[in-house]
């Protein structure tokens, strides 16, 4: 600990840039996420009487609940193109100069958010969702890359946790600003939707004062004195030769300088099995049963004979939960490893989820149960952001290369967002139809990935990107290098990492 504490100490000319990143970047789809639910009925009504202005009649029911779909879809929707736009606007005008205009797109939504009810205009609503997606989408995927790059090896882990940490904190701060005493109110909701703005104006000023990524600059730029100078101005003086040497054998070592596009990532036999586990992690978190747990919350603290009016605060103290699991998993990432947080972490939730699902299914028989399973899920939700999201978001960008991570994490991402819109539209059919029996779907899948993980992932922790694809060679090269032992055995090491 005391070591951790030093490293801290030593590097903490990074952590105003980590701030500035995460500001802009996951807060603002954290916030984006939490909030909608609030002003919902307002909208509705809003979109209600500015209908009846407009064309003298009472909207129906139907038409209703599909705008209010397509404002809430929309979201998901403009974040997935935002994603895929990302591989290709970060490679041309590299992370720093998106993130910067990024932010206007966000700040655009903001004012078309915060002028609707004033120009009495519902559509401007669905133009700010749009808007605020799409800048989603292409801030969390840079977010991830960029506090990846600049982070030295031995607090790599630290640093791409926080990207979790600003989602978990939006995510609070958007409950908080929904709350009826604050912004939730029918007069308030426009200025509700809009506050997002600030975090962009926020990033879109301080942002310039800050370097683009040192790895970028040399490996697609040839900028060496360029990578230095970022890299002093990060991490302080000292001698920092050693990233810079990592750096150059990774561009030795890549066949292509120029970023690999999805069809190359694809395509790349060196990168097979970074690929499956990539996708098994975000799957893995789409299906792992949170969503389930927060849709459930509410019927459990309505059973436990919690009023409406209080409802709202139990959930902040949820979100409030998972904002310092997140704060707790940053400090002890780098002490137990990637792999080994995903396996406890997986492991506790298919146990905890079999007893969550025990205790719905029983919680009108007993009259304490209903508190029980509120224990559960706020002991799940702290699991949950301490192990598995708390390791996905360090693990992702350091299974790849330079070359290839941005179009890796294009895909991460397009999951993420279609997961979310998938769920969405079909998980109120399969509670439905499966009640609290759902979990155990999300069982199944869990302990398949579970299995996958352990046989598949090696540990992450303080090595670098050469290093863990050198541990993947054996893998992705598996048949090729055990023919070349039976060979000569004792050039086994050799030809498995130059191919």
């Amino acid at each position: 600990m005391g070591s951790f504490l030093s490293d801290l100490v030593q590097y903490r000319k990074l952590f105003p840039m980590i701030f500035v990143l995460g500001i802009g970047g996951t807060f603002s789809y954290g916030f984006q996420v939490s909030m909608i639910s609030y002003p919902s009925m307002y909208i509705k009504n809003f979109i209600n009487d500015t209908w009846q202005e407009r064309y003298h009649s009472v909207i129906d029911e139907q038409t209703l609940t599909l705008l209010w779909s397509f404002i809430v879809s929309t979201f998901s929707i403009a974040g997935f193109l935002g994603t895929i736009s990302s591989r290709y606007l970060s490679a041309k005008y590299g992370k720093k100069k998106c993130l910067m205009f990024n932010n206007l797109l966000l700040i655009a939504a903001a004012f078309s958010w915060g002028f609707s009810k004033m120009a009495k205009s519902f559509e401007m609503i669905l133009i700010g969702r749009f808007l605020c997606g799409f800048n989603s989408g292409v801030g969390c995927s840079l977010h991830g890359q960029y506090v990846a790059e600049i982070s030295p090896k031995k607090l790599r882990g630290f640093t791409s946790v926080t990207v979790l940490f600003f989602a978990n904190m939006g995510k609070c701060l958007g409950q908080i600003a929904g709350l009826s005493e604050l912004l939730g109110t029918e007069s308030l909701w426009p200025l509700l939707m809009a506050i997002s703005g600030i975090a962009a104006l926020v990033q879109l000023v301080t942002l310039p004062f800050f370097p683009e990524s040192p790895s970028y600059l040399l490996m697609q730029k040839g900028d060496m004195e360029g990578c230095q100078k970022a890299l002093k101005q990060l991490w302080g003086e000292g001698n920092h030769q050693g990233a810079v040497d990592d750096m150059e054998k990774e561009q030795a070592t890549t066949k292509k300088i120029k970023p690999m596009n999805l069809l190359e990532l694809l395509k790349d036999r060196s990168l097979r099995f970074q690929l499956y586990l990539l996708i098994t992690v975000v799957v893995t978190m789409q299906l792992s049963g949170i969503n389930a747990i927060y849709f459930y919350a509410f019927d459990v603290f309505r059973t436990a004979g919690f009023t409406e009016d209080r409802i709202p605060y139990i959930s902040l103290g949820a979100g409030i939960c998972e904002f310092c699991a997140s704060i707790m998993c940053s400090f002890i990432i780098d002490k137990f490893g990637r792999r080994m947080l995903l396996l406890w972490g997986y492991g506790l939730m298919v146990l905890m989820l079999m007893v969550l699902t025990t205790t719905l299914s029983l919680q009108h028989q007993f009259f304490w149960m209903p508190y029980f399973s509120i224990a559960l899920i706020f002991l799940l939700i702290i699991i949950f952001a301490t192990g598995p999201a708390g390791a996905s978001f360090p693990l992702m960008p350091e299974l790849f290369t330079q070359s290839s991570r941005s179009s890796a994490l294009v895909i991460s991402m397009s999951l993420h967002w279609v997961g979310l819109y998938v769920i969405g539209m079909i998980f109120p059919y399969v509670v439905k139809s499966l009640g609290t029996f759902c979990f155990l779907i999300f069982v199944g899948f869990i302990s398949i990935s579970w299995i996958l993980i352990y046989r598949f992932l090696p540990e992450t922790k303080g090595k670098s990107v050469m290093e863990i694809k050198e541990e993947f060679n054996h893998l992705n090269f598996r048949k090729k290098c055990v023919q070349d032992m039976g060979e000569n055995p004792s050039e086994k090491y050799t030809s498995c990492t130059k191919l």
